[in-house]
């Protein structure tokens, strides 16, 4: 299991929980993402692996046009939360979850989410809203289908 890693920018030992998607680098909040980002120059490394892949995925589970990898998100303490990539193609293919994102309204909220800065206070705000728990839960449900040991006999 990997160390947490001191913040590249602050030094706050073991703090840090984010990836720089440009550069790799690794930052501990908000404010030293903005200070990094300010003089972030990406590895050769990396812009050599998304020269050496246009418009494809490199062997991190990179693509061109979007230099985030599973790396970048999770840590190895968040392991258990990885979903597998067949399970997150069934998301894909589920018509329980199309119908559901024909509605304007949880189309905005998930782009509203995505878009915001603070994330986490967000989903839980919308975790109250009866149309994106259902969203939530329907994706729940196809990517970790309830175990039958645990269903209750009717």
């Amino acid at each position: 299991m990997r160390a947490p890693q001191p913040c590249g920018v602050c030094g706050a030992a073991a703090a840090a929980k984010y990836r720089c998607p440009r550069c790799a680098a690794a930052y501990c909040s908000v404010a030293c993402c903005r200070t990094h980002r300010e003089r972030c120059t990406p590895e050769p490394k990396r812009a050599a692996a998304e020269q050496a892949f246009p418009g494809g995925s490199n062997r991190a589970g990179q693509h061109a046009d979007n230099p985030w990898s599973v790396d970048d998100i999770l840590s190895e303490d968040d392991e258990q939360d990885r979903v597998p990539l067949q399970r997150l193609k069934l998301l894909g293919e589920s018509e329980e979850l199309r119908g559901l994102l024909l509605n304007p309204h949880l189309r905005q909220l998930l782009l509203t989410v995505d878009q915001a800065e603070d994330k986490s206070s967000l989903m839980k705000k919308y975790m109250q809203e009866p149309l994106f728990v259902e969203f939530a839960d329907c994706c729940l449900r196809i990517v970790e289908p309830p175990e039958k040991e645990n269903i209750l006999p009717e």
